[in-house]
Formats: C-alpha cells, sequence, structure tokens
C-alpha cells in the first residue's frame, strides 16, 4: 500500500462531508486534500480514542515531531509520507500544520469554554487552520480568499458543536460557551442529562444564527477571482448551511441523536454546487 493509498482509505472511512467536496478535483489537488485530510483524521484519532491525556499528549508530540520531519525530508508515517510529497507543490505552511494538533491538545485540557472569545480560538485552530490550508491546495491568488477561509472553518466548527452537543456531553464536554448558558438559563447537569427546554431552545437558536452569520460573512469575502478554484469549499459550505437549516427545522434535537444528510443528498448538493461554479 502506498502512502497515498492509505490516506485514500483513511478519508473513504470516515464519511465526513469534507470528502464530498473533493470529489470533482483534479487527480493532484484531490491526491494533496487526501492527504491533508488524513492527517487531520490521524490527530483527531488520538484525542478520540486515548482516554488518558497522557499518553494522548504523548502522540500529538510525536505527530509534531513527524510534521518536523516532513519539513526536513524524513518523515516515517504514511501520512507523512504523503505530505512531504505535497508541502512544496502546493506551498503549504508548516505553522498551520502544527496549529491544527494544538487544536487538538485543546480538547485534552478543555472540557468547558468561558466565553465565545475562547471558544472562537479553539475554532480557528481545529478549523480554520485546515481552511488556510485547503484553500492553498485548492489555489487562492488573492490575500482576501484566506480571511474568507478563516471565517468559513469557524462556521463549519459551530456547525459541528451545534450537531453534537449531546455526543459531546456524553464524554464531559460543552463547547458551547460557559456565560452564553448563564445568560439563557440553561444548567450544564441539564445538558449533561440530555434534558432539553425552553430555554435550551433559545439558546441554540442563538448558537446557530451565530454560525450562519460567519457563513454569510465568509462568503462575502470570497473574491471572484478565486470562486471557480474554492468550489470544494463552497461544497462544503453548502452541505453544512443544508446540514444547519435542518437542525434548526427539526428544533434542535441534538442533546439525544445526531443529525445527518443522506449521502445522496450530500452528493446532489455536491454536484449542484459544482455546476454553479
Amino acid at each position: 500500500m502506498t502512502p497515498h493509498q492509505y490516506c485514500q482509505g483513511k478519508a473513504a472511512a470516515s464519511g465526513s462531508s469534507f470528502y464530498y467536496s473533493f470529489m470533482f478535483l483534479d487527480p493532484a489537488r484531490r491526491q494533496a486534500i487526501t492527504a491533508l485530510y488524513a492527517f487531520c483524521r490521524e490527530v483527531d484519532d488520538v484525542v478520540d480514542e486515548c482516554r488518558d491525556p497522557v499518553p494522548a499528549h504523548t502522540k500529538l508530540d510525536w505527530w509534531r515531531q513527524e510534521i518536523d520531519r516532513v519539513f526536513d525530508g524524513v518523515p516515517t508515517h504514511p501520512v507523512g509520507l504523503a505530505l512531504q510529497e505535497i508541502c512544496a507543490p502546493f506551498r503549504l505552511v508548516r505553522e498551520h500544520l502544527h496549529e491544527i494538533i494544538d487544536g487538538m491538545a485543546m480538547d485534552l485540557q478543555n472540557r468547558r469554554y468561558a466565553d465565545f472569545p475562547a471558544l472562537q480560538d479553539y475554532c480557528y485552530h481545529v478549523a480554520s487552520t485546515v481552511g488556510l490550508l485547503s484553500v492553498t491546495i485548492f489555489g487562492a491568488s488573492n490575500p482576501q480568499t484566506f480571511d474568507y477561509a478563516r471565517d468559513l472553518g469557524i462556521a463549519f466548527q459551530l456547525i459541528n458543536i451545534i450537531r453534537d452537543v449531546g455526543e459531546d456531553a456524553r464524554r464531559g464536554r460543552i463547547y458551547l460557551p460557559t456565560d452564553e448558558l448563564q445568560r439563557f438559563g440553561v444548567l450544564e447537569d441539564n445538558i449533561l442529562a440530555a434534558r432539553t427546554s425552553d430555554n435550551f431552545q433559545n439558546l441554540m437558536a442563538f448558537q446557530a444564527e451565530r454560525a450562519n452569520a460567519y457563513y454569510e460573512q465568509a462568503l462575502a469575502k470570497l473574491p471572484a477571482v478565486d470562486r471557480k478554484n474554492q468550489r470544494p469549499g463552497l461544497v462544503m459550505a453548502a452541505i453544512y448551511s443544508a446540514l444547519l437549516r435542518k437542525i434548526v427545522r427539526d428544533g434542535f434535537p441534538v442533546l439525544d441523536r445526531r443529525i445527518s444528510l443522506t449521502p445522496l443528498r450530500k452528493v446532489w448538493l455536491a454536484g449542484l454546487t459544482w455546476l454553479k461554479g
């Protein structure tokens, strides 16, 4: 198995919406974005699969060293070998790859976020950094495209947080800012026990409005000159926007279930968005 075949298997097995966004890319860019996504899966799995933070931190430190080995030309992991082939041609930034790992480390250290600025910093590390690397792979000629990527990454992560409130609570994590829980009169214990209320509905509506605002703000920043190249990100945006609308329409039943779109719906949205350009 080649390094890129390993990455392809890692990406395909995830079933993530991210995978649908690069269905239509040319082979070189698809190979590059698949390698990046496989790296994200590897470090994310460290946090999800290691219940003890000590070995998890050790594994993340190993990945930091592997990223340095990638840029020094001596990686050892299949994902590292795949990244080595794409970093120079697509001008990937070492710092952004390290920031993704730093974001994963935040999940080992923080189970609560006091306010939105703290949560926004987390969203930058785990999502905006991926966006900054992705738009580079897709082809960005205007600096404003990177502003688009930062905001779109935050929008995606906020939607993930809304979707995964119940799942995260079962892991003892609450990403919704603590000061906003207090403002809307929502007790942590009720979230941990999956007890909904009118106050919870109002809190989630507020979260959805903010996520949508970041989404709209991001799209407004995308320069026309880069729009065609950035169609993979627009595919993701269409899928995430449809997911958010479904969650809102269903009344935020996120405490006891995971809301998702069918693969057929994702493929349809991907194709429609790609054709629109």
